[in-house]
């Protein structure tokens, strides 16, 4: 139900973020996060690549939206994420989100 998107989301969307933070802090590359995070978690898909699948306005709507319900750092979007947005750049349906994704 409801609820069920609800808690997904809350769990979900601080994850990725921080993996989003992560990255933009440098300490670790878009490949060696989604690959660790399938590895160590055994996730089947990584942060990035999940992001790219969901698109990464919808990411930035929901945080946004979380964000202003509960006033918690955790759901604050990070700035690469909302320039990236800004940039076009939203995942699969794009064309370009973390990675490239080629026309079929």
């Amino acid at each position: 139900g409801a609820s069920t998107a609800f808690f997904v989301n809350r769990l979900l969307v601080p994850s990725l973020l921080d993996a989003i933070r992560v990255y933009e802090s440098g300490l670790a590359s878009l490949e060696d996060i989604d690959q660790a995070m399938k590895l160590g978690c055994g996730y089947p898909m990584g942060p990035f690549t999940l992001l790219d699948l969901v698109g990464l306005d919808t990411t930035l709507y929901v945080a946004e939206v979380m964000f202003q319900e509960f006033r918690e750092a955790r759901f604050a979007p990070p700035p690469l994420l909302r320039r990236m947005v800004l940039a076009g750049h939203l995942g699969r349906k794009s064309g370009k989100g973390f990675y490239d994704h080629p026309a079929r």
